[in-house]
């Protein structure tokens, strides 16, 4: 079995950390948290064992061996009762362990529960809260072994997300009993029986699932239509850029940074071009005017965004942006002399929420649509040489067959 070597070092607060450092911005990494340590696995690029940051050896024992072998649980556990900072170089297997496909499956699908780029301007599509969620639920029931076992907190995770994405199980088990159903689906939805009793869950929802996987799988000769099978946003009629109500000599227009990490997920368009400004001159004053293509998800009421305009490098301005149709807009006055043509740069953010100054990270953002249109490729034709932790999740799927109705 091919092998690769990798470093084990002990920090002086007792950190123990498996692997080299996570590089990149926060929306490039899949991050697991497991009984007595976090998991990160880059999302671009080629996917192996993850990094692990261990601060609870006695139990982070529980999983180890079964993710990166017997020899480094064994190191672990030497690095972390030597004296001093100790280092050590370990040799590990490249192909993951059956655990570690699973857990880089369920982190990734956690990371596009919260980063997976929706944009109607970019053409790329939602996927579907309640079928992602299901699956999360199903692969959160098959990684327990890397859970903590103390306070049952990853089945009390998996009973949640059930219970809050139930909505979806009768559209899987109709799709199951289709002509073509994805080759994971059944297995999906055995994972889910078998979390929901252990969980103790009830219902009829769950009723009908057991009754189903009971009886024989006999498949519909009628096609089915995904894009009428799950409850989907429609008619989002792109309005931005439409609706300019300030009167005056325009001074300077143009594109705003979208930081993903400015705000939380669905408030805004992923597309980079998502973000616009126009300033205005109003006889000896100025005027921005900022509009935000919103997300097809996006709170109409209760929850305001902001833009942030800086003139000349300057100290921000905050610019409230209150939803309108299917844009964030507003209006502010900026102090800039009548005789300079200023400098000015926008962004979007959610006041309480923004963790800090908007990052130069167009790149890896532009990396990681290229991604979801890869998955989403995959998606449409999916094939049996395809990775476990790779293969496309049923929203994926019912993502990409949708895509044409509504692009």
């Amino acid at each position: 079995m091919p092998e690769r070597r990798c470093a084990l070092t002990r920090a002086e607060d007792g950190t123990i950390r498996l692997a080299g450092p996570s590089t990149g911005p926060v929306f490039t990494r899949s991050v697991l948290e497991v009984a007595g340590a976090v998991l990160t696995w880059p999302v671009l690029g080629p996917t192996a064992l993850p990094t692990a940051e261990i601060h609870d050896v006695g139990q982070a024992q529980q999983w180890l061996w079964a993710v990166y072998g017997e020899r480094t649980a064994a190191a672990v556990d030497a690095v972390s009762v030597a004296s001093g900072t100790p280092a050590a170089e370990l040799t590990l297997p490249e192909r993951p362990t059956a655990l570690a496909e699973s857990a880089a499956r369920l982190a990734l699908g956690h990371w596009a529960a919260r980063w997976w780029p929706t944009s109607y301007l970019d053409g790329i599509p939602a996927l579907e809260p309640d079928v992602l969620g299901l699956e999360l639920a199903a692969l959160t029931h098959e990684c327990q072994q890397l859970l903590d076992e103390s306070d049952e907190s990853g089945e009390s995770e998996g009973a949640d997300l059930l219970e809050e994405h139930l909505a979806a199980l009768a559209p899987l088990i109709r799709w199951r009993r289709s002509a073509a159903p994805p080759r994971q689906l059944d297995r999906v939805l055995r994972l889910i029986d078998d979390a929901a009793d252990n969980a103790g869950l009830d219902g009829e929802a769950l009723r009908h699932l057991r009754s189903t996987l009971e009886q024989d799988h006999k498949p519909t000769a009628t096609p089915l239509d995904l894009a009428e099978l799950f409850v989907r946003h429609k008619e989002f009629a792109l309005a931005a850029g439409d609706r300019h109500t300030v009167t005056g000599r325009v001074v300077a227009r143009g594109s705003g940074t979208n930081d993903w990490c400015r705000y939380p997920p669905g408030f805004v368009d992923a597309a980079e071009e998502a973000v616009s400004w126009t300033a205005y001159a109003l006889g000896a004053g100025r005027r921005i005017e900022v509009e935000v293509v919103a997300d097809i998800a996006a709170p109409a009421s209760g929850v305001h965004l902001a833009a942030e305009v800086h003139v000349d490098s300057g100290p921000p301005t905050r610019v409230p942006l209150a939803r309108r149709d299917d844009v964030w807009a507003g209006r502010a006055d900026l102090d800039i002399p009548a005789s300079t043509t200023p400098g000015i740069e926008v962004g979007v953010l959610l006041p309480g929420f923004d963790p800090g100054p908007a990052a130069d990270d167009r790149a890896a953002r532009e990396a990681v649509r290229a991604l979801a249109r890869h998955r989403l490729g995959v998606a449409a034709a999916p094939h049996d040489g395809e990775a476990a932790h790779l293969e496309p999740f049923l929203a994926e799927i019912a993502a990409a067959a949708a895509m044409e109705e509504d692009f």
